[in-house]
């Protein structure tokens, strides 16, 4: 039932972990969730075993996702057809679409730590921003069709 044991003498379960060697020091990748504040989230060591700095890493997951949903439905850029900026409005759009993958790639990799708080706080994230920002861009859209009806 259990692996052998880390350079602490502490046994790892094999159901629950799986468990790399790195030199000489064992790093657990948890492979099923699991719930609890002692996470290492995006970087090695973060947000540590303070149970505050679980706190300010959720927030920090729920602002990401949120974001995402923002820049994906947001148009901060607008390009009238034929007009002398073209090429910088095309940049600046892919620049923001560069920005907007690279937080939905962090997202999925907070996500990817298995932490039950996390895809939780990730998916509110995600529901949030789309109430906020996607439904009122359905209804501008849909304003704009109920407009045009004499």
């Amino acid at each position: 039932m259990f692996s052998t044991a880390t350079a602490d003498g502490v046994p790892t379960p094999y159901n629950s972990t799986v468990a790399t060697m790195l030199g000489r020091r064992r790093i657990p990748i948890h492979t099923t969730f699991y719930w609890g504040h002692k996470v290492d989230i995006l970087f090695r060591c973060w947000p540590g075993d303070s149970a505050a700095m679980y706190a300010v890493a959720l927030l920090l997951v729920f602002f990401m996702a949120v974001l995402v949903e923002w820049l994906s439905f947001t148009n901060i850029v607008k390009l009238k057809p034929g007009g002398s900026n073209d090429v910088v409005g095309g940049l600046l759009k892919t620049g923001l679409y560069g920005v907007r993958s690279g937080l939905s790639y962090m997202v999925m990799l907070a996500v990817m730590s298995f932490n039950g708080g996390v895809f939780v706080v990730a998916i509110c994230g995600h529901v949030i921003g789309f109430l906020i920002f996607g439904t009122r861009a359905i209804r501008k859209k849909s304003d704009g069709l109920d407009s045009s009806k004499p």
